[in-house]
């Protein structure tokens, strides 16, 4: 399908000598947990781009299907905000 995510595992890695083994962007010392926080925050990709000159779309892309199938994979419980 032309809209498929990149496969993650293609552009992701994870190395004990690279940001302590977490998952970063190959070839990089970019957190995939820093991709995902600017997401979460409500930061464009166009914004991550820009502040994160080495990364390309399929980057950002890449970040969100590992973090998809990590949720798949983990379930966290949710306590409602007013506890």
């Amino acid at each position: 399908m032309k809209n498929d995510p990149p496969r993650y595992y293609e552009r992701i890695s994870s190395d004990p000598a690279v940001c302590h083994g977490m998952a970063c962007i190959k070839g990089s010392r970019i957190p995939v947990s820093v991709i995902l926080d600017n997401l979460a925050a409500g930061v464009s990709e166009e914004e991550i781009l820009r502040s994160y000159p080495s990364l390309v779309r399929d980057d950002i892309r890449a970040a969100a299907a590992y973090a998809a199938d990590l949720a798949r994979e983990r379930v966290l419980p949710l306590v409602p905000a007013s506890e």
